[in-house]
């Protein structure tokens, strides 16, 4: 189930009438934070927009489970995600954005004022919209990817590789998504085992060329996961070979560092009856803008984006949001 809930009938003649009753009016309703709510929220509250903003089930989003972030600009030293989002908070705050802890439950995107109701009680009617509402990475489900988020498990190689240089990391996955996280870490790190549940990649043949080409890539065939090791941090994996057959056999490898490369999940369900999608589910914007097929909705951040999914990028998207969203406005007026 996605962060921000099914979708929903608001027309529904069942629908109680206090709910209904509880109406606000707004001029722009963004729903999501992280870098891109949130940088869209500074520029649109800086244009007099009176932004309102519902951060989700994880304020800040993704980048609050990452320990070090080293690749986003102003920070020579290096920040803690969680800091970081705390100091754009701040930006967007100060600037007037009415920021509010929530969920969008359900979304009526038919006509405008578009309604979106939040905590499956408030319906908020906007003039315009800009969806923030981020992407899910996928784990395995093993109890030890909590346990050592982000002490060892990463779902971004982009991101985190950099603080394993020199070490031995392992990537789960056998599509092209893990086969271009195994040859970026490649690059960095000593050695990286692609763990592959399967006896072939799933990935392109140029991917899959690019992977056998690289010397420290081994790929391990036909092995899953079955937990992670270490004191307070990664230090080994746990695998079965041959799962269910006679050969099944188990493994262990020596890593500092696990990384998922098994897809993300957009948090799209509830905007899919209206706005176009791909086929995982990441909302379609117009090239060079974050206009949705919908006028007056806007996408921002990695809801829209499977190619980078950076922090930086999804700022800049969320600023271009927010830009599209006020010249809307202009344009109405």
């Amino acid at each position: 189930m996605s962060l921000f809930g099914k979708m929903g009938d608001l027309s529904s003649p069942n629908k109680d009438n206090n709910m209904m009753s509880d109406i606000e009016k707004v001029k722009v309703l963004i729903i999501g934070s992280g870098p891109a709510g949130y940088t869209a929220a500074i520029y649109a509250a800086r244009a007099n927009l009176s932004p309102v903003m519902y951060e989700g089930m994880q304020p800040g989003g993704q980048l609050t489970t990452t320990t070090e972030v080293e690749n986003f600009p102003g920070y020579p030293s290096g920040i803690t995600g969680p800091e970081m989002m705390e100091d754009i908070k701040k930006q967007a705050t100060r600037f007037g954005t009415d920021i509010r802890f929530g969920y969008a439950s359900s979304a009526d995107l038919s006509k405008r004022p578009f309604k979106v109701t939040i905590d499956g009680s408030k319906i908020i009617e906007a003039e315009t919209l800009i969806i923030a509402t981020g992407a899910t990475a996928k784990y395995l489900g093993l109890p030890d990817e909590s346990k050592y988020a982000g002490s060892g498990v990463s779902a971004c190689a982009t991101c985190d590789g950099f603080f394993y240089r020199g070490k031995d990391v392992a990537v789960v996955g056998g599509g092209d998504t893990a086969c271009e996280e195994a040859i970026y870490l490649a690059a960095l790190v000593n050695k990286v085992y692609l763990i592959v549940r399967r006896d072939e990649l799933r990935a392109s043949k140029v991917m899959q060329e690019r992977v056998l080409k690289t010397k420290n890539i081994e790929i391990l065939w036909e092995h899953q996961t079955l937990g992670l090791t270490g004191d307070g941090v990664v230090e080994g994996a746990v695998l079965v070979k041959k799962q269910g057959t006679p050969e099944e056999q188990k493994v262990t490898i020596k890593i500092d560092g696990f990384f998922l490369a098994i897809g993300h999940k957009p948090n799209s369900d509830i905007f899919k009856d209206y706005l176009t999608t791909d086929s995982v589910g990441y909302i379609k914007t117009i090239p060079g803008t974050s206009k949705t097929n919908v006028d007056g909705v806007f996408a921002c951040g990695d809801v829209q984006d499977s190619i980078y999914r950076q922090a930086v990028t999804a700022a800049g998207s969320g600023c271009m949001a927010a830009i599209d969203a006020e010249r809307f406005l202009s344009e109405l007026d």
